[in-house]
């Protein structure tokens, strides 16, 4: 009979009851029709999300700037919650959506230092290949 090997998975420490986190990454994932807001830490594990949907938006109000703008304070307020402070942060922004600007306005607002903001947005470089001509 194997036996099955678990993950463990470290904890974040606790001292004087908030977590000591130096620098966070915060990621911004805006479609056309819905805005993502993801806080991790430097190894990738997520801290808190919140999209439009969990912000208690519902259907085509989703894709709006403010919208985005409420996601991304959520987020923030999510991490503070939990106890996190926040003093560092990276800004990982992913899409074509509209409410990407209004929601690094929203963290910028926050007291929170920038180390940098970068657009990740995935570019294809010439594309797929387009359909044979049909001949006539």
């Amino acid at each position: 009979m194997k036996k099955k090997y678990r993950k463990e998975k470290k904890n974040i420490i606790l001292y004087n009851n908030t977590h000591r986190i130096s620098k966070l990454i915060i990621h911004i994932q805006s479609s056309l029709n819905n805005t993502i807001v993801t806080v991790s830490d430097i190894m990738g594990r997520v801290i808190s999300w919140t999209s439009a949907g969990t912000s208690g938006f519902i259907g085509t109000r989703k894709k709006t700037p403010y919208v985005a703008q409420v996601t991304a304070c959520n987020a923030m307020y999510k991490t503070l919650d939990l106890g996190i402070i926040i003093k560092q942060a990276e800004v990982m922004i992913k899409g074509p959506g509209i409410g990407r600007d209004a929601a690094l306005r929203a963290i910028c607002r926050n007291v929170i230092l920038l180390i940098f903001i970068r657009d990740v947005t995935s570019i294809p470089h010439n594309g797929c290949r387009s359909p044979k001509k049909k001949n006539f």
